[in-house]
C-alpha cells in the first residue's frame, strides 16, 4: 500500500485554536489513493463478517458508502439532527473540540445485524461510543470500527476497550 499519511494535509488551529486538524481530502482527491483506501477497509469489513457499514455523519459518509459497496454489504447514515426524516433515534456525544449528536433511522439495524462503524478519524472515541449504544439498543451487534485516521494521543482506543478497531494510518 502506498504511503497514505503522506496526502494528509494538517491545518493549524482548526475549527479551533490548538487543534491540528487531520484533511484527508488531498487523499481522497488522489484516485489510486482513494482506491487503496477504500479496498483496505473493505478487506477488514469483510474479515468482519459484517451486514452493514454504519457511516457517521460527515466525513464518515465520504467513504463509508463506498467500502460498503466494496465490501458487498449495505450502508446506513448516522446524521445530524433534522436530517433524517421521519422517525430516529439520537445520541449525543463530546468530541475534543465540543458536542454534537447523531440520528439514525431505527429499521435499517435489524435485530441480530453485524455493523461496522466507519468515520474518517478516530480521536477521543466519542463519536463511536455514541453509535455503539445506538446499534446495541436497536438490537444490533457492532463487530468494529474501521478509520483513515486514528490520533493515539486522544485516547480513542483506550475509551472503546474490547471493540475490534482498524485504521490505515496513525498519528
Amino acid at each position: 500500500m502506498t504511503d497514505l499519511k503522506a496526502k494528509v494535509r494538517e491545518v493549524q488551529d482548526f475549527p479551533t485554536p490548538g487543534v491540528g486538524f487531520k484533511d484527508v481530502t488531498p487523499l481522497l482527491a488522489d484516485p489510486q489513493l482513494l482506491r487503496e483506501t477504500v479496498g483496505g477497509l473493505a478487506e477488514w469489513v469483510r474479515s468482519k463478517d459484517a451486514d452493514i457499514v454504519l457511516g457517521a455523519e460527515a466525513r464518515g459518509f465520504w467513504i463509508g458508502s463506498a467500502i460498503a459497496i466494496e465490501a458487498g454489504v449495505g450502508f446506513v447514515p448516522a446524521r445530524r439532527p433534522g436530517k433524517l426524516p421521519p422517525e430516529t433515534v439520537s445520541a449525543s456525544y463530546v468530541l475534543e473540540y465540543g458536542e454534537n449528536s447523531l440520528e439514525l433511522h431505527p429499521e435499517l439495524i435489524p435485530d441480530g445485524s453485524r455493523v461496522v462503524i466507519h468515520d474518517d478519524v478516530l480521536a477521543t472515541g466519542g463519536t463511536v461510543e455514541a453509535i455503539k449504544g445506538l446499534v446495541e439498543q436497536l438490537g444490533g451487534v457492532v463487530v468494529g470500527a474501521c478509520f483513515i485516521i486514528e490520533l493515539t494521543f486522544l485516547g480513542g482506543r483506550e475509551r472503546l476497550a474490547g471493540l475490534d478497531l482498524h485504521a490505515l494510518i496513525t498519528y
